[in-house]
């Protein structure tokens, strides 16, 4: 796959230059307006990175690449080589500060609502129609919706609901069933005592499976099915790709299920979240983050391979629905160096950490002394004046005491004050605290523990590509894709 981004990088920089040389600025323009009018997709693909902005992807392409003084150079993704760059907009109709359930709407109905909402106008009574919806009830494609968090969860449900509140898990449930999608994989489903989503399913005619072997034999003549991961976290998401084992299924894997179940001749519509990347953000833990955005790019190998098979036909877009965490690439205590590599020493996801915290607390053996060999084991970390083969993973007195406050306040329950809300936004004082302190020593920052006004980028591939270039707001790639799909 290197050698396929390698050839990919060349042939995209060829094309640009020859398109710069060949005609004026006017000219590419008008050039860009005829290809986008006469292009006709019938397979499309919508990635969606939850929380992912550019210091997400450039984080992941750092991470991956060689911070070698003198030699630094980035691992580019597979997306960010796309020969189409926007750039949206992600504000709603009540903040620039944004929530999942109207960027969603955005972008897959074309209008702005409130915060919370999926959807539904500002009125939160008025019902849009998504592009999902239209491509199945207008041109007859299948639809495939894929996350790897829970599938009634804000953002994949902005695909097939319409619903004022994003918290009404059954009710979403419930129109997933409705929505007479034909594919539907990930994570589970958040319910309530109101129900079984998963017999509302079944009696709806979806096959539900949690087997993996099942999974992996599904093919187009399977009918409607809802593929569950086999390993999922108590949350019901996905595991962490930095977590995963070897027998996990990945969204590469229920990608490529996905164009198995979906592929015909008249066409079809799969949207791919990694809702995982958000929580990441919201956690403040860049590996976990990283990971995840890297299991995104892998997923949008898989797409790339069948649009190299279908060239004519295929349209890819990634983008994300907004930035998570205000992630920055660069920290006060580092001034302008780097310390990527540092990361590697991070063996587990904040959650598998909590996770042992956990275990060693029923247990009733967390000292600080026990805390501190677990923190040598995950993340590398060691106290002052301790041998470690890498010297910066020594923290400094400073970091020490952080870690060692956290403790006291995780032992005693102090969580609650304005000082610890800016120290631990909610999440275990330890876990992120000692991301706190690996992130900051690899030249990374962050600002909140919610989402950011941040402008989200756009990486476009295939048939009619063009129309996702320029700047514009988040409701224009749904309108962009209703012209392409000619849906009305």
């Amino acid at each position: 796959m290197k050698l396929r981004k390698t050839v990919f990088s060349l042939l995209v920089v060829l094309l640009v230059a020859a398109s710069l040389f060949a005609q004026g600025a006017g000219e590419t323009q008008s050039r860009i307006s005829v290809q986008t009018e006469n292009a006709s997709p019938k397979y499309v693909f919508m990635f969606i990175g939850d929380g992912m902005s550019s210091p997400q992807t450039n984080a992941a392409q750092i991470y991956n690449g060689d911070n070698t003084s003198g030699v630094v150079e980035l691992e580019k993704l597979t997306f960010t080589q796309f020969p189409v760059v926007g750039l949206q907009y992600t504000q709603d109709s009540t903040s620039f500060c944004p929530d999942s359930a109207s960027t969603a709407t955005s972008l897959s109905s074309g209008f702005k609502t409130h915060s919370g909402v999926i959807g539904m106008g500002v009125d939160k009574v008025t019902a849009g129609e998504t592009i999902a919806e239209k491509v199945k009830e207008q041109l007859g494609w299948k639809v495939g919706i894929i996350s790897s968090v829970t599938l009634n969860h804000a953002t994949p449900a902005a695909y097939y609901a319409h619903i004022a509140s994003r918290n009404d898990y059954f009710e979403i449930g419930q129109q997933m069933a409705a929505s007479g999608f034909d594919y539907f994989a990930g994570g589970s489903l958040l319910e309530n005592e109101d129900g079984s989503l998963y017999e509302i399913l079944e009696d709806a005619g979806y096959l539900v499976t949690d087997d993996r072997d099942t999974i992996l034999s599904l093919n187009s003549d399977s009918g409607k099915v809802y593929a569950v991961s086999p390993n999922l976290q108590d949350d019901g998401a996905m595991r962490y790709a930095i977590d995963q084992e070897a027998e996990d299924l990945s969204l590469a894997d229920f990608v490529r299920k996905g164009i198995d179940v979906l592929y015909n001749e008249t066409g079809f519509f799969m949207m791919c979240e990694s809702g995982k990347v958000d929580w990441a953000g919201h956690a403040n833990d860049a590996v976990a983050n990283m990971s995840d955005t890297v299991a995104l790019d892998e997923a949008v190998e898989v797409a790339l391979e069948f649009a190299f098979a279908h060239p004519d036909e295929t349209l890819i877009i990634v983008t994300g629905d907004h930035e998570t965490g205000g992630m920055t690439i660069g920290y006060a205590a580092t001034g302008y160096n780097t310390a990527f590599d540092l990361l590697r020493n991070q063996k587990m996801s904040y959650v598998a950490f909590d996770e042992l915290i956990a275990a060693e607390k029923e247990a009733g053996t967390l000292t600080f002394s026990r805390l501190m060999e677990m923190v040598e084991d995950a993340f590398g970390l060691t106290a002052p004046g301790t041998q470690n083969d890498v010297e910066a993973l020594v923290m400094n007195e400073y970091e020490y005491a952080k870690l060692q406050k956290a403790y006291e306040d995780d032992r005693t329950g102090n969580t609650d004050g304005y000082e610890e809300s800016l120290l631990y936004g909610g999440y275990n004082p330890i876990s992120v605290t000692l991301t706190h302190i690996i992130n900051n020593k690899a030249g990374i920052g962050w600002t909140s523990y919610a989402h950011t006004g941040l402008p989200v980028p756009v990486y476009a591939y295939g048939e009619g590509a063009e129309a996702f270039s320029g700047s514009y707001d988040n409701t224009e790639v749904a309108h962009k894709l209703f012209a392409l799909c000619d849906v009305q």
